[in-house]
């Protein structure tokens, strides 16, 4: 007597394994990529249920309207991943650019919405699309300290080499501003902890000369000095991190600095 053939259930698509797995961050660029919903929602719960059932209502399409344009960049600035990518999923533009020439992932950047940010680099976006202050996702980075952000925008691959508006690179903004993290992260990327900027200072420099010589300035001037900056490097009058330290009587940076010149 013979058996029955006994079916098999159907391969889960991608979006259902996303699903299956909790994985919003995958969810989310699969269904603006134009993923079909089918039955993904069937097992999906709370806002991933909500967005799944929003995305079903969204018609696929590589050309969006200057209104999901709009609604792009409204969610990159705001931080609303979800919205951001139902305007992707309807053809919204990952470049599109506001009245300052930011893109969604500068804007992203420049408000710290990590979660957007990693849906835009994800589906391409360019971590290099400079604005008309000449800063880009990555630069903004070095103001915000955000090291969240500059994990998110690694795997872009960004130029460290790009200059901002005052001819400096990400380190130098975060070592002037204090952001302690993100100089020990950002030392590792391989920048140029050397780099002069326009004004003639290097990292080291604008710790020293903008810094106010507190712990976080000495750990950011440690860091920096063990990451190979040059003591040596004079600002354009000739005066060196230490003779500034001195003038400025930060003893303990002073300190740090003879001891590694």
């Amino acid at each position: 007597m013979s058996s029955s053939p006994t079916s098999e259930a159907p391969e889960p698509s991608p979006l259902e394994r996303a699903v299956a797995d909790g994985d919003r961050d995958r969810v989310r660029v699969l269904l603006a990529r134009g993923a079909s919903v089918g039955t993904a929602d069937a097992g999906a719960r709370g806002d991933l249920a909500d967005l799944l059932s929003a995305a079903r209502d969204v018609t696929p399409s590589e050309r969006g309207d200057a209104a999901d344009d709009r609604r792009l960049l409204r969610a990159a600035r705001q931080g609303d991943a979800d919205v951001a990518t139902l305007a992707l999923r309807a053809g919204a533009r990952t470049e599109t650019r506001d009245d300052h020439e930011r893109t969604p992932l500068l804007l992203a950047s420049t408000f710290d919405r990590v979660a957007v940010a990693r849906l835009l680099v994800a589906l391409g976006a360019d971590p290099d699309a400079l604005d008309d202050r000449h800063d880009t996702p990555w630069l903004v980075t070095g103001v915000t300290g955000s090291v969240a952000m500059l994990e998110a925008l690694l795997p872009a691959d960004p130029d460290l080499t790009i200059r901002n508006r005052y001819g400096g690179i990400s380190v130098i903004p975060a070592s002037e501003r204090g952001h302690v993290a993100y100089v020990r992260r950002v030392v590792r990327t391989g920048i140029d902890v050397n780099h002069v900027n326009d004004l003639g200072w290097t990292a080291l420099l604008e710790a020293v000369i903008l810094g106010d010589g507190s712990a976080p300035y000495q750990e950011i001037v440690l860091t920096l000095l063990d990451a190979g900056a040059d003591p040596a490097i004079a600002d354009g009058d000739g005066v060196t991190a230490l003779q500034h330290a001195e003038s400025k009587g930060q003893a303990e940076v002073a300190r740090i600095l003879r001891r590694e010149g």
